[in-house]
């Protein structure tokens, strides 16, 4: 049976230090109630001493969510400790987390202080708060940079107060993985009562370690981690709590779980980034939009083989509907191949080399290849592959003239041209090819639509054409919105079955 490993999320704390990315108390809520639902154990809602804000947002979150522990932060300074317990005062669980710098670096130049003084002030700080509450952390801020020993008498002193957890910060995210794992190796060696409360990680990123050193932690005794959604947090951002999650569950001989609900993670992400106005980079492991997608040629051959060949997580098991293969100039035929025949079309051998040439120059052209761009590319073939009805040439003049299209279209072995005015260019091309069949047709919906971005976008165009009591729906996909509206129209004539007008000599 796996170890319990306590996650203390402080997305709505530590995350929230962020600048720009702060929310209001409705806002909190909602990631709150998200934050019950994905499973975390301990819930730190804010700095309640800091502003009329926080206090009202860890009130108001102490009312909204009953499974979590509810978790405030103070210093060491009894006024802090007052203001927590009262904006803790709904909660059904609560945690009061205080703390003070013990590297020499806080003692002796931030707080003015002596080692013995810091002790004295955290056990006096640990023993305030437990009139208030029973479960009580303490945060030894820098202990990352402290040194083990005078580490170990902090933490020792503190328990014996009665704190419930001990957090050990590597608050500048100066400490390497060994390095951060031999720390918490020593407290649980050398600290006397250690078993009496539980060793917390609080990592930060700075040198893009936190996770590392988190689960270093971990490996060595701690069953805390404090951690973020998506990692963020002060300066370069915390732990990101869905990589200790997922490293955990890929790697389940280590023995140790939480409880989260990981199919809700990405969901999770995408609440807080979109509240937040934080975006996710594409490469974010887990989450970001690229954490599942394959790009090159011989990955995509192989994932498409064994999906393990080049994923070590089902991407479901995150909340992720499924794996994407990117087409990009790199890819190979099978990898274009699957992609058209998940969107329905099964080519022969010669229509896919032909497609694969075409697919090639685009993708050079365009950073991002889509399924609208597929259906581009598949058109001239798929579509009329069926049909004697082709598009051969079409010429359009606009500006300030009457706008007049050219047509040139194919029927079987027999090509016809015609001209035609209308009032924009599509209407002067759906008149010009009018006038050659020998059907009365009129298009009951025109519907244009921008699949991509910028100025190369393709154009869609979904049209219903009618012919007596029968109605089709012709489509087509072109950069040039113009001819995509004619081959569009062009479709759904050859699902009527139109023929050639026969001309009068």
């Amino acid at each position: 049976m796996s170890d319990k490993l306590y996650i203390f999320d402080t997305t709505l704390r530590d995350g929230e230090q962020v600048p720009g990315c702060q929310l209001n108390t409705v806002e909190k809520m909602e990631v709150a109630r998200m934050l019950e639902g994905l499973g975390v154990d301990v819930i730190e809602a804010g700095f309640p001493i800091s502003s009329p804000g926080d206090f009202a947002s860890v009130q108001a979150i102490s009312k909204a969510v009953s499974l979590p522990t509810i978790c405030a932060l103070t210093r060491a300074v009894e006024k802090d400790i007052d203001v927590a317990a009262d904006a803790l005062s709904f909660a059904k669980r609560k945690r009061i987390h205080t703390g003070i710098g013990v590297s020499p670096f806080h003692i002796y130049d931030k707080l003015k202080s002596n080692p013995d003084e810091i002790i004295a002030r955290a056990v006096a700080a640990v023993k305030y708060a437990k009139r208030y509450v029973e479960d009580v952390e303490f945060y030894a801020e820098d202990a990352g940079r402290a040194d083990h020993e005078y580490l170990a008498r902090v933490v020792e002193a503190v328990i014996k107060a009665g704190a419930t957890v001990v957090n050990i910060p590597d608050t500048t995210g100066y400490c390497l993985p060994h390095q951060y794992g031999a720390k918490i190796k020593y407290l649980m060696e050398n600290v006397k009562g250690v078993h009496n409360a539980i060793l917390s990680t609080h990592c930060h990123n700075d040198l893009g370690m936190a996770t590392a050193n988190t689960l270093a932690g971990v490996l060595n005794g701690a069953r805390q981690v404090e951690v973020t959604i998506n990692g963020i947090g002060e300066r370069a951002g915390n732990t990101s709590l869905e990589e200790v999650v997922m490293t955990l569950r890929c790697h389940k001989n280590l023995g140790v779980d939480t409880d989260i609900k990981s199919n809700l993670i990405t969901k999770a992400s995408h609440l807080v980034s979109s509240l937040m106005n934080m975006p996710v980079q594409s490469n974010k492991a887990i989450v970001g939009r690229n954490a599942f997608a394959h790009s090159s040629g011989i990955h995509q051959d192989g994932f498409l083989k064994n999906r393990e060949n080049y994923e070590i997580i089902n991407p479901t098991d995150v909340g992720v509907n499924e794996s994407v293969i990117a087409l990009t100039a790199r890819s190979g035929r099978a990898a274009l191949n699957h992609r058209l025949e998940l969107i329905g079309y099964r080519l022969e051998q010669s229509e896919l080399d032909e497609i694969y040439t075409r697919f090639l120059d685009l993708a050079d052209s365009k950073k991002d290849i889509r399924d609208e761009d597929l259906l581009f590319l598949v058109g001239d073939v798929a579509n009329v592959k069926e049909s004697n009805i082709k598009l051969k040439h079409l010429q359009v003049m606009t500006g300030m003239l009457v706008p007049s299209a050219t047509i040139g279209m194919s029927f079987g072995e027999s090509e016809r041209l015609a001209t035609s005015t209308g009032n924009g260019p599509i209407d002067a091309a759906v008149n010009a090819i009018k006038s050659l069949i020998n059907e009365d047709v009129w298009i009951s919906e025109f519907i244009l639509q921008s699949m991509t971005k910028g100025s190369d976008d393709i154009g869609r165009v979904h049209i219903q054409v009618r012919c007596g009591d029968k109605v089709v729906h012709g489509f087509a996909a072109h950069t040039d919105t113009v001819r995509a509206g004619a081959e569009a129209f062009m479709d759904g004539l050859r699902k009527l079955g139109v023929t050639e007008k026969i001309e009068v000599k």
